[in-house]
């Protein structure tokens, strides 16, 4: 049997794509809580470039950066497909993964800026948030590629989660349900798979965490 380790952290959502890609297609794996205060030789060593989480360890074999480990995932244990067979579906699933990877600065950036600065990135998630509605949940799909989750839905993880999280945080309010009716239900219908809604980070812990980094941020920029 294969060994499967990843390595991660509780908070980041870059994480839970690859333990709910693990978990849709059954795979048992080790989990290795990282603290990004002391990283471990290990995570240093199979990350040397960019010495960031997830790793996933496969049979020894270390694989970075979320989108590519979904991919590995998804070839080396076909069960469960998360990518479309037709080359056309995957074309336009994956054209979405990247526009959600470009996007996925904007979610530390809300709560690190203020006044102007945060009013752009404010900005950007409304762009995005429209994109979302008006192209890509189109055709009144429960998910981005019809009826059953997939990758484009894993990859948006940030819009249906952890966004409200750091909007209650920083005492914003961007995504308003009326205005983006689709992208409402499908966060509805995606926080409602058993696999997503058993494996979400604690939300007071988390605006806990939330709150000390600002502080630490602050302390640091006086």
């Amino acid at each position: 049997m294969a060994v499967v380790k990843l390595f991660g952290t509780w908070l980041s959502p870059y994480v839970y794509r690859v333990i709910w890609a693990l978990k849709l297609k059954g795979i048992p794996y080790e989990y290795i809580e990282e603290d990004f205060s002391n990283k471990s030789p290990l995570l240093l060593q199979y990350n040397p470039i960019h010495k960031k989480i997830p790793v996933l360890l496969h049979d020894g074999k270390p694989i970075c950066e979320s989108t590519v480990i979904l991919r590995y995932i998804d070839e080396i244990w076909p069960q469960n497909p998360l990518l479309p067979a037709d080359p056309y579906d995957r074309a336009v699933a994956l054209f979405w993964i990247k526009f959600a990877d470009d996007k996925s600065h904007l979610l530390s950036k809300l709560y690190r800026t203020e006044g102007e600065e945060q009013e752009a990135v404010v900005k950007e998630w409304l762009e995005m948030l429209k994109a979302m509605e008006e192209h890509a949940l189109i055709g009144g799909k429960r998910f981005f590629g019809g009826d059953e989750i997939n990758m484009v839905d894993i990859a948006f993880c940030m819009v249906a989660h952890w966004l409200g999280l750091i909007e209650d945080f920083a005492g914003l309010k961007i995504f308003e349900p009326h205005k983006f009716p689709r992208v409402s239900s499908w966060i509805q219908n995606f926080k409602s798979v058993p696999v997503i809604k058993d494996n979400l980070p604690d939300t007071d812990k988390m605006l806990g965490l939330l709150k000390h980094r600002r502080e630490m941020l602050r302390s640091k920029s006086n």
